[in-house]
């Protein structure tokens, strides 16, 4: 059995209201194209570096004007979207990098808020503090879909591989990876990241990707990715610009991968090493 999907690769402005227009247009050209099941990248609402204008434009989840479209699109044209992420404030205070998953009756039917936040400092000289802004997830999340059963993660998740092997355990088929990659770690690891997750878990790797220069003045890297349960790539938009990756997903692959390499049952219990310890002087 195959399914057609679409994975929606957008360049984000700064407010949800800009965001609009662009994204729905995207949607609507994957759904006529035939696509079920539609994800968006990280980010996909809005983009802004500065916190203090962030502070004030974020929106809850049921008042963000992206997440209501989003809601209606689902229901009018018959089909899944993931929101691969929407910044929004979150009801207990704070805010969340989170993924939602919108059924064909245009209702949440799940929900995941990012775990590892991107902390970093960039060969570049950039030094993103995520956690300055938002609270990490601390669950795991598998959400049904037409799709199969989709592991939800976002961007920076993609390098902790033990979360993809627990999702994948669990019964995942499908890995989402939405993603707002940097250009200079994007050139470096974006797609052996993706192969790998995809190898080590025998399921599908589905990136949606942000890509190009930004309103707030960030790059990113584009190059949204789909990947198939052996490691392949099925299909990749190799530039940054805003467009629609449609790919077909044959669902019997991944038990047909996971048959012939079943590493996923052959975990063993072993001691840690001893901590490695610096030299006397």
């Amino acid at each position: 059995m195959t399914l057609a999907v679409a994975l929606i690769q957008t360049r984000t402005p700064s407010t949800q209201e800009a965001a609009l227009g662009p994204l729905e247009a995207l949607i609507r050209e994957a759904a006529a194209g035939g696509a079920r099941f539609i994800a968006t990248p990280e980010g996909s609402n809005l983009l802004q570096r500065r916190r203090e204008i962030f502070l004030e434009t974020a929106k809850e989840e049921g008042e963000d004007p992206v997440a209501r479209r989003l809601s209606d699109l689902a229901f009018e044209l018959g089909v899944e979207i993931l929101a691969g992420s929407l910044l929004v404030r979150r009801a207990e205070g704070g805010f969340a990098n989170r993924a939602l998953l919108f059924g064909t009756d245009g209702r949440i039917k799940a929900r995941y808020d990012k775990i590892h936040m991107f902390d970093v400092d960039l060969p570049n000289g950039e030094s993103p503090r995520e956690s300055r802004t938002y609270e990490p997830g601390d669950r795991a999340v598998i959400a049904p879909s037409c799709a199969g059963p989709l592991g939800l993660t976002i961007c920076y998740d993609v390098r902790f591989p033990y979360l993809y092997r627990v999702l994948a355990q669990a019964g995942a088929e499908v890995m989402m990876v939405p993603a707002a990659f940097t250009k200079p770690t994007g050139e470096a690891h974006w797609e052996v990241l993706l192969r790998a997750r995809a190898i080590e878990t025998g399921a599908f790797v589905l990136a949606p990707a942000q890509g190009g220069t930004h309103d707030d003045g960030r790059v990113t890297f584009g190059r949204t990715l789909a990947v198939g349960p052996w490691g392949e790539i099925l299909a990749i938009l190799d530039h940054a610009e805003p467009g629609v990756l449609r790919v077909d997903l044959d669902l019997d692959a991944v038990k047909k991968a996971r048959r012939a390499i079943p590493a996923l049952a052959k975990d063993r219990a072993f001691s840690g090493p001893e901590p490695v310890r610096a030299a006397a002087e």
